[in-house]
């Protein structure tokens, strides 16, 4: 079956989005407009992930969980989960990683946890947009060995993409690659090419999805089943239709 898809997606969590735009609102526009698989990519955390979870359930979407890494070269990596404790660990290892900087939210932009119904638990005072002291390759292992889907963000991009951070795209544990435009082969270096929305506000939430076409079952227990969506990237079963 065809499933209509977005890996990549934030939240008031992360500091340059839109308060107006918490884990409710992204489910239940997510939803309206006609996505059934979206994950939550805040950059450098998951703190709001179980708030998505509990959101994406009473939308009837099926949800990943994880976040928008930045490695130390400012090199974007989204690295998803299909287990919310999954992501929860991984995000704390990323925390681990994350330097301490001064965080002024009046420069920089809030960063709120929230619960399901819009309620604020807690405004991290450590910047979450600043690049890990992880590298590029050992970002994207970090990942793989805890069984993450790993996508190297809109590598096209003039900024925070491996292409023009390290001048070409690497080797890697990688999923798929995510892409703003048409994508050669070699520059995706054989790899599968998605899109993502990028949603930092409520008006960016399902511009850019793509179809996954993945097996009966996929989404028959409590949460998704990751397996069959790395295989189904791997094997290129995606239809793309390039948006703004």
């Amino acid at each position: 079956m065809l499933v209509a898809c977005d890996f990549h997606n934030h939240s008031c969590l992360s500091p340059c989005g839109s308060l107006e735009q918490s884990p409710a609102v992204l489910a239940r526009l997510a939803h309206a407009r006609g996505l059934e698989l979206v994950a939550l990519t805040d950059h450098n955390s998951a703190l709001n992930a179980p708030a998505f979870a509990e959101c994406a359930m009473r939308e009837g979407l099926r949800a990943l969980f994880g976040m928008e890494a930045a490695s130390a070269e400012e090199v974007h990596v989204l690295c998803l989960f299909s287990e919310l404790q999954a992501a929860l660990d991984f995000s704390a290892f990323i925390a681990g990683h994350l330097p301490r900087l001064p965080f002024d939210p009046a420069k920089l932009g809030d960063q709120v946890v929230v619960d399901a119904d819009e309620n604020i638990l807690d405004q991290p005072d450590t910047y979450l947009g600043a690049a890990l002291d992880l590298g590029f390759d050992q970002l994207c292992e970090a990942a793989a060995v805890r069984g993450a889907l790993v996508i190297p963000a809109h590598i096209d991009r003039p900024m925070f993409g491996a292409i023009s951070q390290l001048g070409f795209l690497p080797e890697g544990p990688y999923s798929a690659v995510e892409a703003v435009r048409p994508l050669s082969a070699s520059a995706a270096r054989g790899f599968t090419v998605i899109t993502g929305s990028d949603a930092h506000y409520p008006e960016h939430v399902a511009r850019r999805p793509f179809g996954l076409e993945l097996p009966d079952g996929w989404n028959s227990g409590t949460q998704v089943d990751l397996e069959s969506i790395r295989q189904a990237l791997q094997a290129g079963r995606v239809r793309l239709s390039f948006g703004s």
